[in-house]
């Protein structure tokens, strides 16, 4: 093995383990307060972390990407964060819901995909359907323990709903600003939004008990800047598949986490949906086998149709094609594709730049 794999595989070890501490922490938290008590908390501190990380960066930030990242905050933090802590508030225990989460990547790319021009093919509807039967198996088996109501799950998935919306945003949107600007931007919006919550609606308060305020030091710490800190880092190392495929690792790591500290079980149900999960993703990703020069990551086959194209997905916002590398293409392109008669070539032949 070498140094880049093995530093590859630790970080890939470090994000499933960091990413689950989110859920954890939501479990650990809500047993002093309310999750829109802890969440305001979380950012509170959170926020005043990205305040000295913008004073010192001072970046410049346009407009349009401030708007940006205020409904990114808006729907991944305030909408998806707010919602699943609630269902953790309300009885549905931290396993179940990591596996709810962990959905997001299977619905970006098979439902999502159409709304920003990537091709679906029929195997990965399949894989949606399958995943699906398969949470519907973890939820069944939560159900058949006692935790909660069946609509009371349809709070976290429309958590994950928020998660979708804000990725096709940023997707769409294509912000460029750095991913720790974002990071302590989104952070500070997310403060005011939950601190207003939580204000209006009487559930501010000041708890006494240390364990609260180590809850939510568990959150800033491990959940924001060891899960998002990591979820950066295997960007660079390994691209958005891998990063998406980890995130279905989260939730049999959760629910061990949960088994450990809190008790939880891990039913036979539980175990059987989560190998059809797996098998759902294993399912989407035979058609990601192929990645595009400049460090893109293909969501779905390539439309025949089209000619020779690349699909790109653009998870992080700072993931973005190298332009050097495009410009060396296109020449490529253009020099492959002249026809060596003097006649063609004559009558048009494109720039080396077109």
């Amino acid at each position: 093995m070498t140094k880049q794999q093995a530093l590859a595989l630790a970080a890939g070890a470090g994000f499933v383990v960091f990413w689950s501490c989110g859920f954890i922490g939501a479990r650990w938290g809500t047993e002093y307060t309310s999750a829109f008590d802890l969440l305001a908390w979380r950012f509170l501190v959170a926020g005043a972390l990205g305040v000295v990380i913008l004073a010192i960066r001072r970046p410049r930030i346009s407009r349009r990407d401030l708007v940006s990242q205020a409904w990114m905050a808006f729907l991944t933090q305030f909408v998806y964060l707010g919602l699943i802590f609630t269902g953790i508030d309300h009885g549905i225990t931290a396993g179940a819901t990591a596996l709810i989460g962990s959905l997001q990547p299977l619905l970006i790319a098979t439902v999502a995909g159409p709304l920003l021009g990537e091709r679906v093919s029929r195997r990965q509807w399949f894989g949606l359907v399958i995943g699906l039967t398969g949470v519907g198996l973890v939820v069944a088996d939560d159900l058949s323990t006692g935790h909660g109501s069946p609509l009371l799950f349809l709070v976290p998935i429309g958590g994950l709903l928020g998660l979708v919306a804000g990725t096709c945003l940023d997707r769409h949107r294509k912000p460029s600003t750095n991913s720790l600007d974002a990071l302590a931007l989104q952070s500070l919006v997310s403060a005011v939004l939950f601190t207003a919550l939580a204000a209006a609606t009487g559930q501010m308060t000041v708890p006494d008990q240390p364990g609260f305020y180590g809850a939510v030091l568990w959150l800033v710490l491990l959940a924001t800047g060891g899960g998002w800190g990591l979820y950066l880092v295997n960007l660079k190392l390994s691209g958005a598949t891998r990063i998406s495929a980890l995130l279905y690792l989260v939730p049999p790591t959760t629910m061990v986490f949960a088994f450990l500290l809190f008790g939880e079980t891990i039913g036979a149900l539980a175990v059987v949906g989560m190998l059809v999960c797996a098998a759902a993703v294993l399912l989407i990703r035979l058609g990601e086998q192929v990645r595009c020069g400049d460090g893109g990551t293909p969501v779905a086959e390539p439309d025949r149709s089209a000619g020779v194209a690349c699909v790109h997905r653009g998870a992080a916002s700072g993931e973005r094609p190298d332009r050097a590398a495009a410009a060396t293409r296109r020449r490529h392109s253009a020099h492959v594709l002249r026809d060596p008669r003097p006649a063609v070539r004559g009558a048009r032949q494109p720039a080396a730049d077109e």
